[in-house]
């Protein structure tokens, strides 16, 4: 009897301990998530930002739709110099028309799908009929059958076919960047409308150069 009677109240001392730092616990939970311990309410989801709630308008929606077809295809011009062209210097360029705009690319997709807009599949950029952007005429996008007429050119004749179609798509590419940095909204795609005016405007005059018109 002693023994059972013992064993009773020992886990009655443990049952008391239990409960004591229990309510402990809750006592001091409000004022440790008061103190910048934050749980799984609102304050755990206002630490990452929205980043489809950035500014921007229609403007901004536009220029990306259309830069991102405009960049793709000057890849696609670019990426044929390395086994076409003659010249070192039209092969360099290509090289930095590469490195440049690639990543462009990926940044543009990036702010689509962050603002819930479509990105231009590709397959669509040759005559710039995307059917978002109004790439046509203006732009300076390459016809079906400039794309064919420089993936035949090789040597001499590819390097000046490459410049003076590369200089009329710099010049689009320019036109749509100033558009954007008049009319967009966006910081971040108007700070890249001024990167793409400062240094392809640079190389066109460079490609004028090469080709002799200036």
């Amino acid at each position: 009897m002693t023994s059972r009677t013992l064993t009773r109240r020992a886990a009655l001392a443990a049952a008391a301990v239990t409960t004591a730092l229990v309510l402990s616990s809750c006592s001091g939970g409000g004022d440790s998530h008061g103190g910048g311990h934050p749980g799984h309410g609102s304050s755990a989801t206002a630490a990452a930002p929205d980043r489809s709630a950035s500014p921007h308008n229609a403007q901004d929606v536009a220029f990306a739709q259309g830069m991102i077809p405009h960049h793709r295809q000057a890849l696609e011009m670019a990426e044929l110099a390395a086994d076409r062209a003659s010249s070192a210097r039209v092969k360099d360029l290509a090289a930095r028309i590469e490195k440049a705009q690639d990543p462009e690319i990926r940044t543009m997709t990036g702010w689509l799908k962050a603002w819930g807009e479509k990105t231009p599949a590709p397959g669509t950029d040759h005559t710039g009929h995307t059917g978002m952007s109004g790439m046509a005429g203006m732009s300076g996008m390459m016809s079906d059958a400039d794309m064919d007429a420089l993936r035949k050119a090789d040597g001499k004749d590819f390097d000046t076919r490459f410049l003076a179609l590369m200089v009329r798509h710099h010049q689009g590419a320019v036109e749509m960047a100033a558009t954007e940095k008049d009319k967009g909204r966006s910081g971040t795609a108007k700070d890249m409308a001024d990167a793409v005016v400062t240094a392809q405007s640079a190389e066109i005059k460079e490609m004028r150069q090469l080709l002799g018109t200036s």
